[in-house]
């Protein structure tokens, strides 16, 4: 469904996309972090560690972000009527 000039199908698609990405980046980040920690690196363990979590919060935003568009179509508030 196109609104406003922007395909809201393929806009949620896309913002999955970046959610697809982030999951595997926050799995190296919690790998990596493992491996930090079990060769006694504490410190770039811990920074592992904030890095996953960091992404989880991106995720969450992310989940947010395609909420607010679906909203965003169901209350007409991205459609507008021009006359020509």
């Amino acid at each position: 469904m196109c609104n406003n000039g922007i395909n809201t199908g393929q806009f949620e698609q896309m913002i999955e996309q970046i959610d697809d990405h982030l999951k595997v980046e926050r799995k190296w980040a919690h790998n990596m972090a493992h491996m930090a920690e079990d060769a006694g690196f504490e410190a770039t363990g811990d920074k592992l560690h904030e890095v996953f979590r960091g992404i989880d919060e991106i995720r969450q935003l992310l989940d947010e972000a395609k909420d607010a568009l679906e909203k965003d179509v169901a209350s007409g508030a991205a459609v507008s009527v021009t006359l020509v």
